[in-house]
């Protein structure tokens, strides 16, 4: 028993310790608004679009690709529309009307993230990210990264493939990406919680239970629960007496 209690010691200060951790890091996730985390104060609406009535019809549209084409959509992007098309070479832009081939570059990224944002801040930094990081996880790459010069830091994630949005940061995101990493203890990728690192903890705190629950028995004495242990103990003899 002194070596339970020993370990129930030690474990419960270590445990203790990352409790706290998770109570704080859950505590602050739930604290910062949603809404803010999204960056929905800096999303514009898309402004209603008609498809144009010269669009190029869907057998040109296809000769336009110069490639075998698997799946053909017409949809708006920017100011105009254009085809995108699956190919084997992968997804392919073209304007609907010229069947010109469109390149999402980095002043297009620029316009459509602009476009996408209510604000009144300028663009500062324009880059190109075609390796995943903690920001972009669970991205589609490679995006351009256009950040805005606002308070909150917005960055709006822009495919280069085919220029739609894939992804809004700002600080109060990276904030609650931090308490995130705390929670689930995932130091590296913050993605995972079935890691090695938790299932140990959480092995841990089980152990721990099962030690407090069995010093938390050997630690009461009959006088402790006499108020509860009493009056069954008088039922019990009363009933005997009765059917002696």
């Amino acid at each position: 028993m002194f070596l339970i209690r020993t370990l129930h010691k030690w474990f419960g200060l270590i445990l203790g310790l990352q409790f706290l951790l998770w109570s704080i890091s859950g505590a602050m996730m739930a604290l910062i608004p949603h809404s803010k985390i999204e960056s929905e104060h800096t999303i514009r609406e898309p402004a209603v679009m008609v498809a144009p009535e010269q669009a190029l019809p869907l057998a040109a549209a296809e000769r336009a690709f110069g490639a075998p084409v698997t799946g053909l959509k017409l949809r708006p992007l920017g100011e105009g529309f254009v085809y995108e098309a699956a190919t084997p070479a992968g997804t392919k832009l073209i304007d609907a009307v010229s069947g010109a081939p469109v390149i999402i570059d980095a002043a297009r990224a620029s316009a459509l993230a602009a476009a996408a944002y209510s604000g009144d801040a300028r663009i500062v930094s324009v880059r190109k990210v075609a390796e995943a990081s903690v920001e972009t996880r669970r991205v589609p790459l490679p995006v351009w990264r256009v950040e805005f010069d606002d308070r909150e830091h917005t960055t709006v994630m822009v495919s280069a493939t085919t220029g739609k949005e894939e992804a809004r940061r700002n600080d109060s995101w990276r904030l609650w990406d931090i308490f995130w990493m705390i929670h689930i203890m995932d130091y590296t990728d913050r993605d995972n919680f079935n890691h090695p690192l938790i299932i140990t903890v959480a092995t841990g705190v089980t152990w721990l239970a099962l030690s407090g629950l069995i010093l938390l028995f050997r630690a009461f004495r009959r006088s402790d629960v006499s108020w509860v242990l009493d009056p069954i103990e008088r039922m019990r003899d009363a009933r005997k007496s009765r059917a002696g």
